[in-house]
């Protein structure tokens, strides 16, 4: 082993707290956590390990300083020598040395051991783990489906990047932009790790009349002036079916009629929202005689008091 002074690139008269401070940087450098399969940074770790060892034991220091004993902590001369051999080793500098007494660090020193006791359990938590095989990227794929398979739910097909074609269900009541995520059908790892996922987007179109917020389905009925003064039963859709809806006498356009339960299903609930009907009375498009008749002998006997006066908070 060489001189542990210039194993450590420290001087004799090097304080005890900037001798370990030296040894815990060469260490934590050195160590083969950090150089995984470099055999030579592990002796050398090793080696860095034995020199504190012996540099940090006052008596072996001052003994070694005296040239009473080598590098390795065995005795020098011939008495070294007897008590080594008189131990069954044939070599004064071998693994037995410790053993026999003479304070040796060959085979038998371990400098893991030096390490935990030096740096404790946070060492072992600080230790650098073995490097894991990285995972595949993922892969956004973007679908369009209409406004009720959406909100009801459907299947579609995805046709994935490495050619797989894949049927996915949609769940009940998706939102816009939501991903739907499919584990490791995305980009291969390079590494040999797990792939990465698929991520679905999802895109929905616009319904001819349907809009939904929330979990309430909104949409505007036409209904006729006769439909609005007189009422009666109009044939409305909903995303469940058709339903007739029955519009009260004196309706006036814009006013909102609610079916319970008609709406989108809550994913976290279970519970469905409503359609909210909004009344859009339609006027002929072409002139009618007849009804601006009629509409001017029913205006003169009326007076509109009750309009005129809301339209005075409007003033």
């Amino acid at each position: 082993m060489r001189d542990p002074y210039t194993v450590l690139g420290v001087s004799k008269d090097t304080s005890a707290a900037d001798l370990k401070k030296t040894y815990r940087k060469l260490a934590m450098k050195l160590h083969p956590d950090q150089n995984p399969g470099d055999d030579k940074v592990a002796d050398k770790f090793k080696e860095v390990s034995a020199a504190y060892a012996l540099l940090s034991d006052k008596n072996m220091k001052a003994r070694f300083d005296r040239g009473e004993i080598n590098a390795d902590g065995s005795d020098k001369g011939f008495a070294g020598y007897r008590r080594q051999a008189g131990a069954g080793a044939g070599n004064p500098f071998g693994g037995a040395a410790g053993a026999a007494g003479g304070g040796g660090f060959g085979a038998g020193f371990d400098a893991e051991d030096l390490f935990s006791s030096l740096f404790g359990n946070k060492a072992k938590m600080q230790r650098p783990k073995a490097k894991t095989r990285r995972k595949g990227a993922d892969k956004t794929y973007n679908i369009s489906i209409d406004f009720l398979d959406a909100v009801l739910g459907t299947k579609k097909q995805v046709k994935l990047e490495n050619g797989k074609t894949l049927n996915i269900n949609t769940p009940v009541n998706v939102k816009e932009g939501q991903q739907i995520r499919l584990k490791g059908q995305g980009i291969a790892s390079i590494g040999g790790g797990a792939s990465g996922d698929a991520l679905i987007e999802v895109h929905i179109k616009n319904h001819a009349f349907f809009n939904l917020k929330g979990n309430d389905i909104h949409m505007d009925l036409p209904i006729t002036l006769d439909e609005a003064v007189l009422g009666g039963k109009v044939t409305v859709p909903t995303i469940s079916g058709k339903i007739a809806l029955n519009i009260p006498k004196s309706s006036s356009s814009g006013k909102i009629m609610r079916l319970k339960g008609k709406g989108a299903t809550d994913t976290k609930s279970k519970k469905k929202g409503d359609q909210l009907v909004k009344l859009m009375i339609m006027l002929p498009k072409n002139d009618d005689a007849e009804l601006e008749k009629s509409i001017k002998k029913w205006s003169t006997k009326n007076n509109h008091d009750d309009l005129k006066n809301i339209r005075k908070h409007l003033e």
